[in-house]
């Protein structure tokens, strides 16, 4: 994307979902349109919430490895990645994987007159830059 003259980009990571969807709703009510909340993967891959959902009663307990949902790779290639990636063995740290901790990207285009007002809403929902 090419940002016109008097246009500004900022991207912002979140611990959760729910605090970068927070922003992201704010962000909208303040006029901005381009917002969007993307999870960081680790291999270009994200898991099938019907299987794995915690709130809907996950069916197996490794699950994001073999219900992998495939974006823009073999569905093959990313069930081996995630399948040997140590945090499937239960041993590995809480937010081991994610991006600093904070898989959840959101980014912000807009107009730079909008841009100091969302930095603040991005920090107080618990978004770093």
């Amino acid at each position: 994307m090419k940002l016109s003259p008097g246009e500004r980009s900022i991207l912002a990571y979140f611990p959760s979902s729910n605090k970068a969807q927070a922003a992201e709703k704010e962000l909208k009510n303040t006029g901005l349109k381009n917002v969007q909340v993307d999870r960081v993967s680790r291999y270009g891959a994200t898991s099938d919430a019907h299987y794995n959902n915690p709130i809907n009663n996950a069916r197996t307990e490794t699950g994001p490895t073999l219900f992998s949902n495939s974006q823009g790779v073999s569905s093959q290639d990313a069930r081996i990645l995630m399948a040997a990636d140590p945090s499937v063995s239960g041993y590995g740290n809480i937010d081991y994987g994610q991006a600093g901790g904070k898989a959840f990207l959101l980014t912000v285009v807009g107009s730079d007159d909008k841009m100091n007002r969302a930095e603040e809403i991005i920090r107080r929902n618990g978004g770093n830059f």
